[in-house]
């Protein structure tokens, strides 16, 4: 029987995102707790940051104009602590002022401490020369009135948070989170504390693929519903998607989406709902199924745990994003010289798991098996190969005579964070 060819995954991703509709409405959560959710509405700001002119220093405020050589000898006619306010300074004057303190009318310059003398008499000799405007922080520098600040689709981080409260905003607008129902299938899988090392059946193995997937459906903002493991059983199967259809935004499974006689995913979505996309054209990762159950998108990952992290990266997280209606939802590649060679690229297009060197390149983790889970905490990005490129009869590496030289040649890298 002849299959149908593989997908590439540029197709698959665009079909996926495709059908990711953003999800409706919004909720408001406190500034403190919108790490990594995604903005509903545009942040304006009512207000100049800083709201008025201040000093960037402890020093003294003085108008500069007066001040034509070193060692000039001043009266200091105010105090100005921050959050305070000064009154105008008076001609002939300086006022002691300290950092974030508003800059008095008519003071175009401040004089920082260690470039003056108390003189312990009301008065400060300035021994440096200041110029117009200096250490001075004018309003509005940072964040004028009117201006967006963060846009909708944004997700911001803890530098975003900051820069919200600095406009008085202690509450957020941000799209629903994404409910997500998650399950692992395979008779082969034991979780962790249930049996001892030493008591581990013949053929079984811990369910890491359960925890780095919960651990990344967090993080991108979802209300994760687990519903454990499910045995290699038609049945069973179909009674987990049934459930897990009920009430969630997404059903994400690992494992049982091959084509072996225990791999039942494929035919218990297509009995409940539909299945849109099969496999696709990447190592690792070729095994993918998606489709809907009911009002439920479905989504199956290969149960090799490096295949069904970097599908999740590379698909689903795209796919989660954008049902929150993130501007900007794919990763962004970064291009990186390869300090190793690659000599038998596969037609499919691979994501091998690198990190940077000590010469500013990449170096490759020594074994690239999708059961291999080691080098993806090793990794701090991949590099990808498209089918067929880097290739030719007529490139060779000087070092190793391979064919398809990856030597220092620049190649795309993702992050591998989420």
């Amino acid at each position: 029987m002849n299959r149908p060819p593989l997908r590439s995954l540029d197709d698959a991703l665009q079909a996926l995102l495709a059908a990711a509709r953003p999800l409706a409405g919004s909720e408001s959560v406190s500034t403190f707790d919108a790490d990594g959710r995604v903005l509903a509405e545009d942040l304006v700001s009512a207000l100049q940051v800083p709201p008025q002119d201040n000093s960037s220093m402890d020093g003294y405020a003085v108008r500069s104009a007066e001040i034509a050589d070193e060692g000039v000898v001043l009266p200091v006619s105010q105090r100005i602590p921050a959050g305070s306010a000064a009154q105008p300074l008076q001609p002939g004057t300086a006022a002691r002022i300290f950092t974030g303190a508003p800059v008095p009318e008519a003071a175009d310059a401040i004089v920082m401490q260690e470039d003056t003398e108390d003189l312990g008499d009301g008065r400060v000799r300035i021994c440096r020369v200041p110029s117009k405007n200096q250490w001075i922080r004018r309003s509005g520098e940072d964040i004028t009135r009117g201006s967006v600040v963060l846009a909708r689709g944004d997700r911001p981080g803890p530098a975003s948070l900051g820069l919200a409260a600095s406009i008085g905003m202690d509450r957020l607008q941000v799209a629903p989170r994404p409910r997500v129902a998650l399950f692992s299938t395979g008779d082969e899988l034991v979780m962790p504390g249930d049996v001892a090392p030493e008591a581990m059946p013949a053929g079984s193995i811990y369910n890491s693929n359960r925890f780095f997937l919960r651990s990344l459906l967090l993080r991108l903002g979802c209300e994760v519903r687990d519903f454990g493991i499910v045995p290699d059983q038609r049945e069973a199967t179909v009674e987990a998607l049934r459930q897990a259809a009920a009430g969630n935004d997404l059903i994400l499974t690992s494992g049982g989406v091959s084509v072996g006689e225990e791999d039942h995913i494929k035919p218990a979505v297509q009995q409940l709902g539909t299945l849109d996309l099969w496999q696709i054209a990447m190592k690792p990762g070729k095994p993918f199924a998606h489709g809907r159950i009911g009002e439920s998108h479905f989504i199956g990952l290969p149960g090799n745990p490096v295949s069904s992290f970097v599908t999740f990266l590379l698909l689903v997280r795209p796919f989660l994003l954008k049902l929150q209606g993130a501007s900007r939802a794919t990763p962004e590649a970064m291009q990186m010289r390869a300090h190793f060679d690659w000599p038998r690229p596969d037609r499919r297009r691979e994501f091998i798991r690198v990190r940077r060197d000590g010469r500013g390149g990449l170096e490759l983790f020594p074994n690239q098996s999708s059961g291999v889970l080691t080098s993806t905490v090793w990794a701090d990005g991949r590099s990808t190969c498209r089918p067929g490129t880097p290739s030719g009869a007529a490139t060779w590496c000087p070092s190793c005579r391979c064919r398809s030289c990856w030597h220092e040649r620049a190649h795309p890298v993702l992050r591998l964070d989420s």
